[in-house]
């Protein structure tokens, strides 16, 4: 019984081979991707035009031939800007020819686009600052409690004159993280831009994720500052109380010396309520939710 289920396996195997191989050897026509590369730039220069990554072809051949290019590895359909700056108005028809190994034995039909444009100028470099792209979700309750760490936080980044010149910054990735409930290091690269090229490609991102919380501090003194000669100001009441919203572990550590609270004089004197919002600095990486009383009256006497 094995013996007879065995040649059964093997004559359908066998049937199926030689089906493949006389389909495979008939012609056929269809559509193929691969990517633009531009080659041959003059030194110090480059385009930062926006161009298609892949151009796609229509062509035919024999079946065997077509799955080995939609298999295989990833091909390039090579331009070669001659070495000319400038605009260039290129027929991809015309690179066929010297394409032929990328589609050897393969008849192509047409291209898309059949055509391109594109600036070639000259490079400069600048040292950019690096900030981040990440689309980043967190777990309910948490949050970033300080500002993303990047390292390196700038690149020099060499690129066409006409875009770098205006350029600020350069971003990473919009590579997501998400359900984030704790500190987290990744490895991120920085955004792939038309003729860009940069010192490094990847940088090191530290995200400080804790939960968020308010905390409420007490009885902080309000100043009244820039006060002239001959004048005095008595705030009512002179103390505040404010809450703060943060990382946990940063709120832990605070005290109530590091929040300054402040009236600049100059303000009572173009107020016309009898009342006045005191202005409060912060310690880093904290939020004010609200201070309690908000406004404040005063009274101003000469002496």
């Amino acid at each position: 019984m094995n013996k007879k289920l065995n040649i059964f396996i093997s004559s359908v195997i066998f049937a199926i081979i030689l089906w493949g191989s006389i389909s495979l050897s008939d012609s056929y026509y269809t559509n193929i991707e691969v990517k633009l590369t531009l080659t041959n730039f003059p030194k110090g220069y480059t385009t930062g035009s926006q161009l298609p990554k892949n151009i796609k072809l229509r062509v035919r051949g024999e079946g065997w031939r077509l799955v080995s290019i939609n298999v295989g590895p990833e091909t390039e359909f090579r331009v070669s800007v001659s070495g000319d700056s400038g605009k260039q108005n290129i027929s991809l028809y015309n690179y066929l020819e010297t394409n032929r190994w990328l589609l050897s034995d393969v008849d192509i039909i047409n291209l898309y686009p059949d055509s391109i444009s594109f600036y070639v100028e000259r490079t400069i470099s600048k040292k950019l600052p690096v900030i981040s792209g990440l689309h980043l979700e967190f777990k309910p309750g948490y949050g970033l409690a300080s500002e993303i760490k990047i390292n390196p936080d700038s690149v020099i980044v060499n690129g066409p004159l006409s875009h770098l010149r205006s350029r600020k910054e350069i971003k990473t990735t919009t590579m997501p993280l998400g359900l984030l409930d704790s500190k987290t290091s990744a490895e991120v690269n920085l955004d792939k831009i038309p003729g860009y090229e940069y010192s490094t490609n990847m940088v090191d991102v530290v995200l400080d994720v804790q939960r968020i919380v308010d905390k409420q501090f007490d009885d902080i003194s309000v100043d009244v500052i820039d006060i002239p000669r001959g004048r005095e100001v008595v705030l009512l009441p002179n103390k505040v109380n404010i809450n703060i919203r943060g990382g946990i572990e940063i709120l832990g550590k605070l005290i109530p010396e590091q929040f300054h609270a402040f009236v600049k004089y100059q303000t009572l004197v173009q107020d016309t309520t009898g009342s006045v919002i005191p202005e409060i600095i912060l310690p880093k990486n904290v939020t004010l939710q609200f201070a309690k009383p908000d406004r404040l009256r005063y009274v101003i006497r000469s002496f």
